[in-house]
């Protein structure tokens, strides 16, 4: 079965109090992006790989690429005013069936386990997508009103979520809406039962400082 991989990366570097797009930053002497891309290119069996980048930032991509030697093979698609438009650009790129992982671009630390576990279980299920359990007491509401509901029955959502190629296309065929946040999000409103697998700790959204001191840290555990 062929296999594809979807790179969103779309961020600006606002929160992350950057002049350029956080996917640009530099993790341990590469660009995050290329951490992220590098993961998908290990795999036994390599997804083909789509890169989905604003207009404005391909050239800035395709400079980056010549300054590292960064030569893993991947397809650019335009990315969109909204991250539901940049995956549907992405998607109709793919002109033949199989299993597509729809990744966010600055989680670099995905290990490439999970992505397998993931492919795995959407091959025999339909989809799959990693999240992991809080930790911290949970609450529902507002600032004055809210109340704590079971933590045991709340998921933190991951990526790369997987998915038949066939299915998320037609689910990305619908309007948009504002609360699609993810792909299982766009699938479920369209009726498609989720099934979630297990995520990793360390497979962090790189969004602000924060996170970056992070993320370089596990790099630095990992090297060692």
């Amino acid at each position: 079965m062929s296999r594809f991989a979807i790179i969103v990366a779309g961020g600006s570097g606002n929160r992350m109090g950057a002049d350029i797009p956080k996917q640009f930053l530099n993790l341990n002497g590469l660009p995050i992006l290329m951490h992220t891309i590098r993961v998908f290119a290990s795999l036994k069996n390599p997804p083909h790989i789509i890169l989905v980048l604003p207009s404005n930032e391909q050239k800035t991509w395709e400079n980056l690429c010549k300054q590292h030697s960064f030569t893993v093979p991947h397809t650019i698609a335009k990315g969109g005013k909204t991250r539901f438009q940049s995956v549907k650009n992405g998607l109709n790129t793919i002109t033949s069936e199989g299993l597509v992982a729809i990744h966010d671009g600055v989680r670099p630390l995905v290990s490439s386990g999970l992505i397998e576990k993931c492919f795995s279980e959407a091959k025999q299920f339909g989809n799959a997508i990693p999240a992991i359990k809080p930790v911290e007491t949970v609450r529902l509401g507002q600032e004055n009103t809210s109340k704590q509901i079971n933590r045991d029955e709340c998921w933190l959502v991951q990526t790369p979520q997987v998915f038949t190629v066939n299915s998320i296309k037609n689910h990305y065929q619908q309007p948009w809406k504002e609360y699609f946040t993810d792909d299982a999000s766009v699938a479920e409103s369209n009726g498609e039962a989720i099934r979630i697998v297990e995520g990793e700790k360390e497979n962090i959204k790189i969004t602000t400082p924060a996170d970056m001191a992070i993320a370089d840290a596990i790099v630095q555990l990992r090297k060692m």
